[in-house]
């Protein structure tokens, strides 16, 4: 197995720091010094920008300073280009940003907490000019702005609008599953998360796929993501995204890559879909998920397809996805049944099943609420 190591220790660091005490990130400064926060900072932000809309060409200028220090990078945005970053402060800005950089820091990586004013300083580059800027010049201007800024909105993106910005097909093409991912990981989003998904896509194309990491990682704006696929993908790692080259399909490789990267809060199966490679993900990987967290299968429908270790006659056997569901009902209510033993993992992990049209939940936790107890009747008194 191979691995792109590109989920930073400097980007984990900001992030636990951004959740702490002011002192933290004082440290956290300190120890990476200014010009790597502000290279990292700025990396991070770019991802996050929506596709700009501004027609005409805008230089906005980025300043992050700490002490007597500063930093300066510039974006340039254009509707159907790619944005791009250059360094240093360009002679030829429309519009600088100003920031604090323990403020940066903490607008980036850190909760909300509720927060609806930013810590920037917003200057027209040309603001004592009262020509400039020339009037075809200022809805480009804003737009680019109003771009920059939103990327940096404590209000989450909605996941739908995500999935199809990024290409991926959990929304709006053959599924409709980011409804429900928004139902459960909506309390999650602010964490810091470990998420990992089977299944990059593009299949051995290896410019193909990645949509959905990509996905996530901006839903999930402190998250580390993870991708586990079967080619190499290796292209699509970066800032709080790395992709693993393995077989889902080998105990000893997921182990490995659980001790690794783990535990995760997330792993959500979008890997190959055929029923054996699905069991023997979810027996390894289960007991690598965070209490609180969830393990979640994608398209159960091929539980009824024999090209993918499918039945379509016996809907009962254990050795498909929706086999494996109908067994872990059982686990998660094995304290109602006679049983001698040790409870397995998942009997003693499984603490709820949300299941819905070709997609589950499964709900990582203690499962020791207590059965029901003996004196209770075993029978019906009339």
């Amino acid at each position: 197995m191979t691995s792109e190591k590109t989920v930073t220790p400097d980007i984990e660091s900001l992030i636990r720091a951004a959740s702490g005490r002011p002192d933290e990130v004082r440290a956290r400064l300190d120890a990476l010094g200014l010009a790597r926060v502000a290279e990292l900072a700025v990396a991070e932000w770019t991802l996050r920008l929506d596709p700009p809309v501004n027609p005409l060409e805008i230089h906005i200028g980025l300043s992050v300073s700490d002490g007597g220090e500063s930093a300066d990078h510039t974006w340039v945005l254009r509707a159907g280009e790619p944005v791009r970053v250059l360094p240093g402060a360009h002679p030829g800005c429309d519009v600088r940003l100003r920031y604090d950089a323990a403020d940066l820091i903490t607008e980036l990586w850190g909760p909300s907490r509720g927060r609806s004013s930013p810590a920037r300083a917003y200057e027209l580059a040309t603001a004592m000019d009262p020509h400039f800027p020339p009037r075809e010049r200022q809805p480009s201007i804003a737009a680019a702005s109003a771009t920059l800024t939103a990327a940096l909105s404590a209000r989450a993106p909605d996941l739908g609008a995500l999935a199809v910005r990024y290409g991926s097909d959990k929304w709006g093409q053959t599924h409709w599953f980011t409804q429900h991912y928004e139902r459960h990981f909506a309390p999650l989003r602010e964490e810091p998360v470990r998420l990992l998904e089977i299944g990059v896509g593009g299949y051995e194309d290896e410019e193909s796929g990645g949509g959905s990491l990509k996905m996530w990682r901006r839903y999930f704006p402190r998250a580390s993501v993870f991708g586990l696929d079967y080619f190499d993908k290796s292209r699509f790692s970066g800032p709080r995204l790395t992709v693993v080259r393995g077989d889902q399909n080998d105990p000893a490789q997921l182990d490995a890559l659980a001790k690794e990267h783990g535990p995760f809060d997330i792993v959500i199966d979008d890997g190959s879909h055929i029923n054996e490679h699905v069991l023997t993900s979810f027996r390894a990987l289960f007991p690598y998920v965070r209490t609180g967290g969830f393990y979640v299968i994608e398209d159960l429908w091929t539980s009824y397809l024999p090209g993918y270790g499918g039945d379509d006659r016996d809907f009962g056997v254990p050795t498909t996805m929706l086999g494996l569901l109908k067994t872990l009902l059982d686990d998660l209510h094995h304290q109602e049944r006679d049983t001698d033993g040790e409870p397995s993992a998942t009997e003693s992990g499984l603490v709820g099943m949300h299941v819905y049209h070709n997609i589950a939940f499964l709900e990582k936790g203690r499962n020791a609420e207590g059965g029901i107890p003996r004196w209770m009747p075993r029978a019906p008194h009339w």
